[in-house]
């Protein structure tokens, strides 16, 4: 058996199954006696281990970003720890606040989504013969591309809110006026990238006829989308 100074510092990727990791020097690493790998799921739970003396992170990288995927440390903590929580959760006070969160992250949430709806209006900026259709595509952009865990640009904080309604509206015109998801895209270097910019540029320029004040019609791709995103919300109700 192996002490927990003998194992390697980490961070590890998963390994083929789930009581191994793989170290950076391409080992395989079994989790040694007492010693177990936490899955995600409990937040709280894996903080609280992360925070421990003795302990491991799994994380998996994809691009350029690593996301953890697990912890490793020794079934003890772990265990302690849960039993902890456990106690923690079970009285009243706890009780009382996650009702308060709950409440607290409703409230950011929904101030959010109107933010970011008017955001989004700002940058239609469609001519006044337009308005209705600019609030329509914008509680649209806004429904799909706002939820917590949705993983759209909506979601980052790494640009401002005008930068992430503008890329939400590209990328809802993008699947939702373009035939982009039926392409067959070959599979070059940089070519995917181009097509998106080449779409983008598509819905610009159909989003400016809009701003000038053009007649729109049935035949309108924006049109088509609205009315078709309308009746999927009518049948869902």
């Amino acid at each position: 058996m192996r002490s927990s100074e003998e194992l390697p510092t980490g961070p590890f990727a998963p390994g083929p199954n789930p009581t191994s990791v793989r170290s950076a020097d391409g080992k395989i690493h079994t989790a040694p006696a007492g010693w177990e790998l936490l899955l995600p799921g409990d937040a709280a739970l894996t903080r609280r281990v992360n925070a421990a003396r003795e302990h491991r992170v799994v994380q998996e990288k994809k691009g350029r970003k690593l996301y953890s995927k697990a912890v490793w440390a020794p079934s003890k903590t772990i265990a302690q720890i849960q039993q902890d929580l456990e106690a923690e959760r079970s009285t009243e006070g706890f009780a009382k606040r996650k009702v308060a969160d709950a409440l607290r992250h409703e409230k950011v949430q929904s101030e959010y989504v109107e933010d970011f709806t008017e955001a989004v209006e700002r940058f239609l900026a469609f001519h006044p013969r337009h308005v209705q259709i600019a609030k329509q595509l914008a509680q649209v952009v806004a429904d799909h591309a706002t939820p917590v865990g949705s993983g759209t640009v909506a979601r980052t904080k790494r640009i401002p809110v005008e930068q992430r309604a503008e890329a939400a509206v590209i990328a809802w015109m993008r699947h939702q006026t373009t035939g982009y998801d039926s392409m067959v895209i070959p599979r070059i270097k940089g070519q995917r990238r181009e097509v998106r910019r080449m779409l983008a540029q598509r819905s610009k320029e159909l989003l400016s006829r809009y701003r000038k004040g053009e007649p729109s019609d049935a035949a309108c791709p924006l049109a088509r989308a609205l009315v078709q995103s309308k009746t999927q919300t009518n049948d869902q109700k």
